[in-house]
């Protein structure tokens, strides 16, 4: 017999304006999941029960009164799902880490515009989503909570830095969830838990009121099991919002995110880039072997396919690391609290220190011209770019994947060997996918990326439908499950 957590979000929020399901019975139902295996699985770093509770009675509150209105009375797909948030973002009264040791009692007192919006959909908060200090490396393993693990093999890493986000749904401990991205965050964790996450075009969700992000880089959106529920939450998420500094092009008017899941993408050209960008980076037989997949299954629905190796260049590496090391400083630690800090953070911090003002801005205008020359030379003549998500398959935890606290230098520099291609997309602000299409015969799963032209996510939610149509990926399930 079926569960709770095996509905989609959708369908969960289907079955509470119906009255099936009551958002009270949801909350209890995920909230003990998480008390069993949030240990193991390093998903939460606070746990709202209280609040879960009292915003479950009031959606049900609201169900019940839309139905008594036959409804007149619309409610959101989502009302009374419970959505966590990554404790990266503010929820006001909520504690707020930035996975630090430094920020452990930070309990701010306004909400970012993304929970303020959640809160508004009806959602549920049953908690802060596990992310590495300041969420600046790509797995997420810090000082206050259990590394955060993928669910199909608990030895590996569940990603970073939304891999609290991603461990959550993949362990049927949240039905969807809120990410952040600034170089990989929300595609990095999402292939190596086997889900489908949307890096949205650059201004499509407001970072305000307080943590604008003055690189772009950065910015919010979903991670889910299906393409469905992830376009859901985005038009959860989307709108400009006074003080934006950037705003995507809106949809056409009657249109939503949601509008696009089943709409036939039509015959698309595609671009493959299956060379890492990064010099002396190579490509796991497994990757390549997700790739290729990829292409061979757009080439039979009917697309067309072609492949192109881009000159390998390492510019763009100094010039994210330089804007990366900068990025690292903003969050202010007083000096008596420098040692509480991860050695990756203090050396990052300390080479931002040493960035002056016209290699930042020199930095941030290379981000623009390679936006540039991906629009004139690949996306004037594809509609969109095919890469693998990562370079290796799924990293163990600890010391004996990607962390190297004695050495954090070379730790930063590895960094780059695991997941050369996701950061392109944030430098270039354009949209970006990850789509769970493939499992290595140990059961790893295994994602592509897919990049379209800035402000363009419909033709992604698109063509990401037809594909998970094609090949179904949601009903495999994990031992945790």
């Amino acid at each position: 017999m079926a569960e709770l957590h095996d509905l989609t979000a959708l369908e969960q929020g289907k079955a509470i304006r119906a009255g099936e399901v009551s958002p009270t019975e949801l909350a209890e139902h995920y909230l003990d999941r998480v008390d069993r295996h949030n240990d193991t699985l390093g998903a939460f770093i606070t746990v709202t029960p209280e609040i879960a509770r009292k915003q479950a009675a009031d959606a049900e509150s609201e169900a019940l009164a839309a139905r008594r209105d036959d409804g007149r009375r619309p409610l959101s797909p989502l009302h009374g799902v419970p959505v966590p948030v990554k404790d990266l973002n503010f929820v006001a009264g909520v504690r707020c880490t930035l996975g630090s040791q430094a920020y452990a009692d930070h309990v701010p007192d306004v909400d970012d515009h993304v929970a303020a919006k959640l809160r508004a959909a009806g959602t549920v908060l049953l908690g802060k989503t596990n992310t590495p200090e300041f969420g600046l490396p790509c797995y997420t393993e810090n000082r206050l909570a259990p590394p955060a693990r993928t669910p199909w093999d608990l030895e590996r890493s569940a990603g970073g830095s939304s891999g609290g986000a991603a461990a959550a749904v993949a362990g049927g401990l949240a039905p969807l969830a809120q990410g952040s991205d600034g170089g990989g965050s929300i595609r990095i964790p999402a292939s190596v838990c086997g889900l489908f996450g949307i890096k949205p075009s650059r201004g499509r969700v407001s970072a305000g009121p307080v943590q604008h992000d003055v690189s772009g880089l950065s910015g919010s959106g979903p991670i889910a099991r299906t393409v469905a529920d992830a376009a859901a939450l985005l038009d959860v998420l989307a709108g400009p919002m006074p003080g934006d500094p950037y705003s995507a092009p809106p949809l056409p008017r009657g249109e939503s995110f949601s509008s696009y899941v089943g709409r036939d993408p039509g015959t698309l050209r595609v671009v493959g880039l299956p060379q890492p960008p990064v010099p002396g980076v190579g490509l796991h037989p497994d990757c390549r072997a997700a790739y290729d997949g990829a292409a061979e299954l757009l080439r039979g629905l009917g697309h067309q396919v072609d492949e192109v190796e881009l000159p390998v260049d390492d510019a763009i590496l100094h010039a994210f690391t330089r804007v990366w090391g900068v990025m690292a400083t903003v969050y202010p630690v007083a000096p008596e609290q420098e040692e509480l800090l991860m050695p990756l953070t203090r050396h990052l911090r300390a080479e931002g220190g040493k960035v002056s003002g016209p290699d930042f801005a020199a930095s941030l205008y290379a981000f623009r011209a390679l936006g540039q020359l991906i629009a004139d030379a690949l996306l004037s003549s594809y509609d969109v770019v095919l890469t693998p998500t990562l370079a290796r398959p799924p990293a163990f935890v600890g010391s004996a994947g990607l962390r190297n606290d004695g050495d954090p230098a070379a730790e930063f520099a590895g960094l780059a060997g695991y997941t050369p291609f996701t950061p392109i997309f944030n430098a270039t602000g354009q949209p970006a996918v990850n789509v769970p299409l493939h499992w290595t015969e140990e059961g790893l799963p295994i994602g592509v990326m897919f990049g379209g032209r800035y402000g363009d996510e419909a033709t992604l939610i698109s063509l990401s439908a037809q594909l998970e149509s094609a090949r179904p990926w949601a009903g495999r399930r994990p031992a945790i499950w």
